[in-house]
């Protein structure tokens, strides 16, 4: 397989969608993105998939800190963003706000579940450099 081909963090990101889709099928949709958040937090520790949770991200303006940070809602494997939501329908300033953690903290990967809808759904977002 050549470079160009390969899928960034591919086993990572399987078993991340794979406890979204447990939690989706346990709850399904119409609760609030909070308790989302906290079902798939268990289900991360129970899959053992390292994360963190509401992790502060730095932003820089002519390579000076700001004083306003944002938020990400998980950190998994130290090396992707998720981002989730429960929305019926994904609105396009969702995915630029991804892609603007993916900017601020030079990660590679982001991905934006959303749990609001009857099948879960989710997309991968890459930071093109």
């Amino acid at each position: 397989m050549d470079v160009a081909n390969k899928i960034l963090y591919k086993e990572e990101s399987f078993a991340i969608i794979g406890a979204c889709m447990k939690v989706h099928r346990t709850l399904g949709a119409g609760f609030l993105e909070a308790v989302y958040e906290e079902a798939l937090e268990r289900e991360f520790q129970n899959l053992k998939i390292p994360f963190k949770r509401q992790v502060k991200l730095d932003l820089y303006y002519d390579n000076q800190k700001l004083k306003k940070q944002y938020r990400a809602d998980f950190i998994c494997y130290d090396e992707i963003i998720v981002e989730i939501k429960a929305v019926s329908q994904m609105p396009v300033a969702f995915y630029l706000q991804l892609q603007n953690y993916l900017k601020c903290t030079k990660t590679e990967l982001g991905m934006l579940i959303n749990f609001g809808t009857p099948s879960l759904t989710y997309k991968r977002i890459i930071n093109l450099k």
